[in-house]
């Protein structure tokens, strides 16, 4: 019997799948470490991908 497969997942265009970052604020903590910010691609909300485009539908016309 086959196996049934999952479509595959569209990588964002604007991240290209790189979808969450850490954006250094240019402050050190006390501790010494750099200070972060979590930045999420608005695009796809920091998930690196996206829906899958809508089919189009062929309409007839009639004469």
């Amino acid at each position: 019997m086959p196996q049934h497969t999952r479509p595959a997942r569209l990588i964002c265009p604007n991240c290209d799948g790189f979808a969450s970052a850490a954006i250094a604020t240019g402050m050190r903590l006390t501790d010494g470490s750099r200070a972060t910010v979590p930045v999420n691609c608005p695009a796809c909300h920091g998930t690196g991908t996206t829906a899958a485009p809508a089919r189009r539908t062929l309409t007839t016309t009639r004469r």
